[in-house]
């Protein structure tokens, strides 16, 4: 029988414990915090007389602005998933 050598073939190899980093979790929350801006700003608009119509419901800020706020909340989300941190070089 060979002895086997338990140990490993390149240190350089080794894997962070962690999935994500902090700068990466702290990305994510201000994404959730941006999304969460976009829904406030989508809010309103309505009227307390079922029989009054109120123009306000399509102005600039719902129709074109909160939308836009939430997409880069979610691409912000998106980018502290999928960053990776570069290596420290020793």
């Amino acid at each position: 029988m060979e002895k086997t050598d338990n140990k490993q073939k390149s240190p350089e190899k080794k894997l962070s414990s962690a999935a994500m980093t902090a700068r990466g979790v702290r990305l994510m929350i201000y994404g959730v915090l941006l999304m969460a801006l976009g829904y406030v700003l989508m809010m309103g608009g309505g009227s307390d007389d079922p029989n009054v119509f109120n123009y306000a419901m399509f102005d600039f800020r719902r129709l074109v602005l909160a939308p836009l706020v939430i997409l880069g909340g979610v691409v912000l989300v998106a980018v502290s998933i999928m960053r990776r941190e570069k290596k420290k070089e020793e």
